[in-house]
């Protein structure tokens, strides 16, 4: 079985950890692989209001030719080499959109979902609907199906794919 490797960056308090972990959680219990996260924190301060192109800027480099860039295309303008796939989303727009801006994340997870197929809609959905906080199951599946379909919509997912081994 291939790895796959998933980096998530941004700012304390934007649920960079939380998605991480949804991410982790689908494809071990989900999808039946093996999933490792690994935290590393800088002297940002936590409660920042977006997340910010240094995070594209410290890991961009380590990007394989073949890896897949997923941001916020709002705060993130990405150099890429030719032909290295990269998918942008106004998340934080969307996330304001549904009334609450820290649903960000999600927003992100869901489109990261639909570009990448890391594993099936419905394995990702439950990994959030399990993972976030009591009482915001229901804006975090919106702001999940929002991300998803906005990669839909902008024709940037793949066809419909069952759960990947």
């Amino acid at each position: 079985m291939a790895r796959t490797e998933v980096r998530i960056t941004g700012y304390g308090g934007q649920g960079v950890v939380l998605s991480a972990y949804i991410v982790g959680r689908a494809c071990a219990i989900g999808a039946g692989r093996h999933a490792t996260m690994i935290q590393s924190f800088g002297p940002e301060a936590r409660g920042s209001a977006c997340m910010s192109s240094e995070g594209y800027g410290k890991y961009r480099d380590e990007l394989k030719d073949d890896g897949v860039l997923v941001y916020e295309q709002d705060l993130v303008h990405p150099t890429l080499k030719e032909g290295q796939p990269a998918f942008g989303i106004p998340s934080t727009r969307i996330a304001e959109g549904l009334g609450r801006a820290l649903v960000q994340n999600i927003v992100m997870v869901g489109f990261l979902t639909a570009v990448t197929r890391i594993v099936a809609r419905d394995v990702m959905r439950e990994a959030v609907k399990a993972s976030v906080p009591a009482g915001t199951e229901e804006l975090n599946l919106r702001a999940f199906d929002r991300g998803y379909e906005h990669a839909e919509q902008a024709a940037l997912a793949p066809g419909p794919v069952e759960a990947r081994p």
